[in-house]
């Protein structure tokens, strides 16, 4: 199933993405099926998409209940068609920050060393930051660049993991049943700060700088996470092209390594790190601009797509 958030009436919705393109009104629908037969709710939450994942398998089981019967006449006051769907991200506000990996690439790492003139070292652990909820945008939302802050704009494709279960300490071996689906994540740079400020929070913190979605993919449709492509576009330009399974760090591992001391919660997003073909590799350095279009897209996920904009 493919899970998401839409606005309607200033209101945000958790919806499902329907195969005729239709997105099924949860909350609605939940309702609708109350009225014209039996559908157990016990203990499940569609108010939102964090409080559906954090009801866990109720919601789950509900959802599916409701998909199996979205065709019913019944039903129809509850599904939108995709024209009239404005997809937020599926997250509109995280609870925590997004937690994130830097250069668990190879060939990125490799990239930023030659484009820096330093030595080739790969990471021995991954390499976490983070970025604000309020750096968290949807599908066709505007990425703002304000060339008072940043001249050096940079884009990112990264897989998005939503932890589904709460847990710390967590065995690599476990770790995917921690897992509650996938998106896709961009994650936005302003390169000039990030060097500025010697570290990585302030130049990927910036607002609208955290592309979410354009859906959640329940982990069952994705049982192995390191076998997809992914890749991103610039104005129809291919610059980023891989696959997941060319991670330093595969998914198991980052959940391990996060968790440790540390309590992962349901709701919280990881993105996963990029793969080499960044802007500011290229040479010459090749920034984002006002009007420039980025998909990133990622195998059995979806397209993720966005547009800088002059802040």
């Amino acid at each position: 199933m493919r899970l998401v958030t839409f606005a309607r009436a200033n209101q945000a919705e958790p919806g499902l993405w329907l195969e005729d393109g239709s997105v099924l009104a949860l909350p609605e629908a939940a309702r609708i099926a109350q009225q014209n037969g039996p559908a157990s709710s016990d203990g499940a939450d569609l108010s939102s998409m964090l409080a559906l994942i954090a009801s866990g398998p109720a919601s789950m089981a509900l959802i599916r209940s409701l998909s199996a019967r979205a065709s019913d006449p019944a039903m129809s006051a509850a599904k939108v068609p995709r024209s009239e769907v404005k997809l937020l991200a599926p997250i509109p506000r995280p609870a925590k920050n997004v937690f994130c990996v830097g250069r668990n690439y190879r060939e990125h790492v490799a990239e930023g060393h030659k484009a820096r003139g330093t030595e080739m070292k790969l990471p021995e652990y991954p390499q976490f930051f983070t970025k604000p909820p309020t750096a968290v945008i949807g599908p066709e939302a505007p990425i703002p660049l304000d060339q008072r802050v940043t001249s050096k704009l940079d884009y990112e494709v990264e897989l998005g993991v939503v932890i589904g279960r709460v847990g710390r300490n967590i065995e690599p071996s476990q770790a995917l049943d921690h897992v509650f689906g996938y998106t896709i994540v961009n994650d936005v740079t302003a390169r000039d700060l990030q060097r500025r400020h010697d570290q990585w929070f302030k130049g990927k913190g910036l607002d609208g700088c955290c592309p979410i979605g354009p859906c959640i993919v329940e982990a069952s449709l994705i049982p192995d996470p390191q076998r997809l492509e992914i890749s991103l576009s610039v104005n129809g330009e291919v610059r980023q092209s891989a696959r997941t399974a060319q991670m330093i760090f595969d998914v198991r591992r980052i959940i391990a390594d996060l968790s440790q001391g540390m309590t992962l919660e349901a709701g919280d997003i990881i993105a996963t790190g990029t793969p080499s073909g960044v802007g500011y590799a290229m040479d010459p350095p090749r920034f984002l601009g006002p009007g420039d279009t980025i998909e990133c897209r990622i195998e059995r996920i979806g397209t993720l797509v966005n547009r800088v904009a002059a802040a």
